[in-house]
């Protein structure tokens, strides 16, 4: 395992983060496809006997199952000081007023109810889960602050917005001397290339680590393209994030990465991820492993060294698209 620094931090990280969205109970949430505990537990514990320390969770996963089953694996496999743990705050965890969002009042709830379903005294990440356009990013970033001098969150983090919502998020921030946002989890891999334009230089200037979520595109980077999958057919949050405007070019992007995987006789997972890894400021890619082999192909990406021949080829088919995944 290689591990780096996130961002500009002291924090030693993995190169690649276990994502716990696909962990959680089937019945709790809007996610049909997760796998239960019995079934989860297998891929926590081989990711930590990999060398993976960086492990990506949220309250809204699975109503909060996810939260659970993390923390009793990290007590049972490992020990809380040897792992980073990431949450995140925002989606609504509850019926009426305060149920969701960035307000003070629900940050401090929040973050509260997340540390007792992981078991934990602390969180190493802190992240809010989109932009909340109804909360002053005052009284946002003061309450984020708050929770660190508290001591129940080591740094905070933030996830897919606009560019200039950051910015002006870290700005203020600054004028403060409120804790800094170290780390941004977005939306990036070879069919969504869009982050590409601002958010990319702006998180590379300011020495913020880069986290992206679906390095894999749900997995259409690593299938046939009319092949289907069961998270594919029942998530709805997917199916809007790859639209057959665009479907035409993705297809020939799906095929490159075929290819220059066929040449290097390695699965496509690794020639997608190998993509991701090489961007500039990409700290750790979020990875989803429903298939024990999912982890062994991600490790095996971080060995893989593309060419700027292959870079090219798989470049050359993306064309522009809406921007998506920010709320």
């Amino acid at each position: 395992m290689e591990y780096t620094r996130l961002g500009n931090t002291g924090l030693e990280v993995s190169r690649l983060c276990l994502g716990c969205m696909s962990y959680g109970e089937p019945d709790r949430g809007s996610h049909p496809w997760t796998l239960t505990e019995e079934q989860s537990r297998p891929f926590i514990r081989k990711a930590i006997e990999l060398g993976i320390n960086f492990f990506d969770t949220a309250n809204v996963y699975s109503d909060g199952t996810s939260e659970e089953i993390l923390g009793r694996a990290i007590r049972d496999y490992s020990t809380r000081d040897d792992v980073v743990i990431a949450t995140k705050v925002n989606g609504r965890m509850k019926p009426g007023p305060n149920g969701a969002g960035l307000s003070r009042k629900a940050i401090f709830s929040e973050i509260d109810a997340s540390l007792k379903r992981l078991g934990a005294d602390y969180v190493d990440l802190y992240q809010i889960h989109r932009f909340d356009y109804q909360t002053p990013i005052e009284e946002t970033l003061e309450a984020l602050h708050d929770v660190v001098k508290a001591g129940k969150a080591r740094y905070i983090g933030a996830s897919s917005m606009y560019a200039w919502q950051f910015s002006k998020m870290l700005a203020v921030s600054q004028a403060n001397g409120w804790s800094r946002f170290v780390s941004m989890q977005n939306h990036l891999n070879l069919l969504y290339r869009e982050e590409e334009r601002e958010m990319l230089p702006l998180c590379k200037a300011e020495g913020i680590g880069v986290i992206p979520w679906s390095p894999l595109a749900r997995g259409r980077l690593t299938r046939d393209w009319n092949a289907q999958s069961e998270r594919s057919d029942t998530d709805e949050i997917g199916k809007g994030l790859y639209t057959s405007m665009t479907a035409e070019a993705d297809r020939r992007v799906v095929e490159a990465v075929a290819k220059i995987a066929t040449e290097r006789a390695v699965p496509k997972a690794q020639i997608a991820l190998a993509w991701v890894l090489a961007k500039s400021g990409v700290s750790a890619p979020i990875i989803g492993a429903t298939k024990l082999h999912h982890l062994d192909d991600a490790v095996a990406g971080l060995t893989i060294g593309l060419t700027a021949a292959e870079i090219r080829d798989l470049e050359i088919s993306y064309i522009p698209r809406s921007v998506v995944g920010f709320s």
